[in-house]
């Protein structure tokens, strides 16, 4: 079966004039026609430099349409895209570098001279086509090159590495189609339809929860270079953009903006949310402009589009990441790998065809996720006796508090429903007395200054005495990896730092 670049033959046949990709820094506008002749061009480009099937093409760039061109040109020639996330520090980006050993590098005029020693191009050109010698300017028709097959990797994208270095997870071609048919069928896409993307595409959120499958439906994506809420309140109303998908914080700044009640969002229909718990509150927000603001659930190596609640039981189900969508498997395991019954805690297992290609060169690593005939996602999650699924917490970020399971996720969500609480995030800290208890870190709500006693007080009874936190500290900001998730590894070197400990609540 060829390579997934056939999507953009099909649509700049069907749907040539109709608009594929809009780049709202820049203003361009591709039609799929457009959008088709430009991977050619871009395929025809990587082709006279050598690019060849299985070859790394990395790409560091802030968000911008090109990339997309490069995504469909990699698949024409059987490449492997891989984009790099230029947050890093110029030491994290040269060692990914020099794990995926990239055939060729491309920057944009905003990264320029931060990828030394290694073969770049630029992907400023001054004309219509690519840049370079003997290819800008070029009007050539479709290239035909190799393709590739569904179990071939498509994309190499680096995971956050919260847990040490980030591991190189292979996105085949199978796992982004399979993704945009499960993210189709559960969200109703259709040409019409379209999204803003302004999460960077180095992730899986960005790249792979709306833009992939809107673009497989003929769809289109508006993209952003970053995300500022008066910007991206205003393209929703003047793009008449139809689904949204974020973390609960840029939801939360959008509903926070003055332009939030005024701005016209009636053809927002869905919106997609994952990363953290989202509160109540927030939900209720979005559910009084007429719009379901939806929890689901997935990662880089699966999905990431994995599980989704109804609209219509979004209030009925709070705290619920939803149902398994079409062809994901989902298995809750003991740890001794028998199935879990509803209303007990096991880890999250899943597979079907939108699984990842595994690890790159790190055999072990995909050995030890992908045992017992799934991928092992090391998330705890609950199911209830209708089917929707709760998350828990991370297997490794458990505690245990006089001899009881903890997971901080649990502990998180009943924070979020404590008056004057924006975000929270729960670490386990040593503790003389009970071995681990919990260090809870509290984002104000906006125009709200929380005590941390008053917060202690509000938990009272919605937890076991033995979940509630010990210490908790009201901070200004919490800190958040690139793709908006809250760093817990930042929050651990907060709590070890001695001059910063807090008293304990009593």
């Amino acid at each position: 079966m060829r390579a997934t670049s056939d999507w953009i033959r099909t649509w700049s046949r069907f749907r040539p004039e109709a608009e594929a990709l809009v780049d709202a820094a820049s203003g361009r506008r591709w039609t799929w026609a457009e959008t088709a002749r430009r991977s050619f061009a871009w395929a025809r480009r990587l082709d006279r430099e050598g690019v060849g099937a299985g070859d790394r093409v990395a790409v560091l760039a802030q968000n911008r349409i090109d990339t997309f061109a490069l995504l469909f040109a990699c698949a024409e020639l059987g490449a492997i895209l891989v984009p790099l996330n230029w947050r890093l520090s110029d030491a994290e980006i040269a060692w990914q570098i020099g794990h995926c050993r990239p055939a060729l590098c491309l920057e944009d005029a905003s990264q320029a001279g931060r990828l030394p020693g290694v073969r770049v191009l630029s992907l400023e050109g001054a004309g219509e086509e690519p840049a370079g010698e003997d290819g800008a300017g070029e009007q050539g028709g479709e290239f035909t090159g190799p393709g590739a097959p569904l179990s071939a990797p498509w994309v190499l994208m680096y995971t956050s590495g919260t847990s040490g270095r980030p591991k190189g997870a292979l996105l085949t071609h199978g796992q982004i189609h399979w993704n945009a048919l499960n993210t189709i069928l559960a969200c109703d896409l259709g040409p019409q339809d379209s999204t803003l993307t302004f999460t960077p595409l180095f992730h899986t959120g960005g790249l792979n929860c709306l833009s992939t499958p809107l673009l497989h439906r003929g769809g289109r994506v508006v993209l952003c270079q970053r995300f500022d809420p008066e910007e991206a309140l205003a393209l929703i109303a003047q793009e008449r953009i139809t689904h949204l998908m974020g973390v609960p914080t840029i939801y939360q700044m959008l509903a926070d903006h003055p332009d939030f009640e005024t701005t016209d969002l009636s053809s927002v229909r869905d919106a997609l949310c994952g990363g953290a718990p989202l509160s109540m509150p927030l939900l209720l927000r979005y559910q009084a402009r007429g719009i379901p603001l939806r929890q689901g659930f997935g990662l880089t190596e699966v999905g990431p589009n994995c599980f989704s609640t109804p609209p219509g039981q979004v209030l009925s189900k709070p705290g619920s990441v939803g149902m398994p969508i079409h062809h994901v498997g989902a298995r809750l395991l003991r740890p001794d790998g028998s199935a879990c019954g509803p209303e007990e805690d096991g880890e999250l297992v899943l597979d079907g065809p939108a699984v990842f290609g595994g690890y790159w060169e790190d055999p072990a690593a995909t050995a030890q996720a992908m045992r017992s005939g799934g991928f092992h996602t090391g998330d705890v999650l609950r199911r209830d006796a209708d089917g929707f699924f709760y998350v828990r917490g991370r297997i490794k970020e458990m505690y245990k508090s006089g001899g009881e399971n903890v997971y901080p996720a649990e502990v998180e969500a009943a924070l979020l429903g404590c008056p004057g609480v924006g975000q929270a995030a729960v670490i386990g800290v040593p503790d003389a007395r009970w071995g681990e208890v919990g260090l809870a870190f509290v984002e104000p709500a906006p125009g709200a200054s929380p005590a941390a006693e008053s917060v202690l007080a509000a938990l009272q009874g919605r937890l076991a005495r033995f979940k509630l936190p010990k210490q908790i500290r009201v901070v200004a900001l919490l800190p958040r990896t690139g793709s908006g998730k809250i760093d817990k590894q930042s929050l651990r070197a907060l709590a070890e730092s001695a001059d910063a400990a807090p008293p304990e609540i009593p």
